[in-house]
């Protein structure tokens, strides 16, 4: 049986402190399932910001949508996450990633290192915080036990392995890098492409006991009576891909209502995606598609 639907809204704007309680507060109301924090220099610090989001609603989950790994020392990080797990009274959903914008890094002072360090470090991390959680000599301890829900989020094989070691919710990007680009800008990757990765993911997964939570973040919402006449504007920005494979890529949903709703529904029945994540600036578009699915 497939699970529920869950939604979230990753936050990627700062705020002072009373318009982000606001934004968090109509997110609440609208519907939203998760509040998450994106992990991206100029955007808002995470940590401090699901606390705040915390103080200012009661029933969304609250999560990092994702840390970047090479930022923090995995003992370090342990405490922030079970701090911040106790200051939002239970509700953190900690998300990881490798990182893949080199500039950030260079910005930082930090070093960048190839894919495999990046993955070895990522994964050093995540066993260490599984390690610390439950360390009677470690302190503070988060509330949920043995520890925050985690979720990992990559397309390439080494994270997807590690995902299916490790992780509660697996977060596709429906997007790749290239190497040669040094910006680390995402790159679309087919609805074919992205059949393959979470093909991928299942073969490594295949021992599980209880499968994960499978999530995808959407890039672009955009209400509108006529699919094609609305992508036209941005096929130059995916050029790539014919206008035929934009209008089939998960990562962007184009149309009415009931066509954004129903493209949802067949991503949930090909690839296994209940919980979809959009930005904030869609916030508001995807209210009306969230009241669609509601129940489902």
């Amino acid at each position: 049986m497939a699970r529920p639907y869950r939604f979230g809204v990753n936050m990627i704007t700062p705020s002072d402190a009373g318009a982000w309680r606001e934004k968090c507060r109509r997110a609440e109301a609208i519907g939203f399932d998760v509040i998450t924090v994106a992990d991206h220099l100029g955007m808002p610090a995470p940590f401090p910001a699901l606390v705040a989001a915390a103080e200012a609603t009661e029933r969304p989950r609250l999560g990092t949508f994702t840390l970047n790994a090479g930022f923090f020392n995995p003992t370090l990080l342990a405490r922030e996450v079970a701090t911040t797990d106790q200051l939002t009274g239970g509700r953190l959903e900690l998300g990881l990633g490798t990182g893949y914008v080199r500039a950030e890094h260079d910005t930082a002072g930090l070093p960048f290192g190839t894919p495999g360090r990046r993955v070895a470090h990522l994964r050093r991390t995540v066993e260490e915080l599984e390690r610390l959680a439950q360390a009677e000599d470690f302190a503070p301890n988060p509330i949920q036990k043995p520890r925050p829900p985690l979720l990992i989020g990559g397309n390439g094989d080494r994270v997807l392995e590690l995902a299916a070691r490790h992780a509660d919710i697996v977060a596709f990007t429906g997007a790749g890098f290239d190497p040669a680009d040094l910006t680390g800008t995402p790159r679309a990757i087919s609805a074919e492409q992205l059949d393959e990765r979470v093909a991928a993911y299942r073969t490594f997964a295949a021992d599980r006991a209880e499968p994960a939570e499978l999530n995808l973040l959407i890039q672009m919402v955009t209400p509108a009576p006529d699919r094609r006449a609305a992508i036209r504007p941005h096929l130059d920005q995916i050029p790539h891909l014919t206008e035929d494979q934009v209008l089939d890529l998960p990562i962007l949903l184009i149309g009415t209502t009931e066509q954004m709703a129903e493209q949802i529904r067949a991503q949930r029945e090909r690839y296994g995606f209940t919980y979809l994540t959009v930005l904030e600036p869609w916030m508001e578009a995807f209210a009306p598609v969230m009241e669609a699915l509601r129940g489902e």
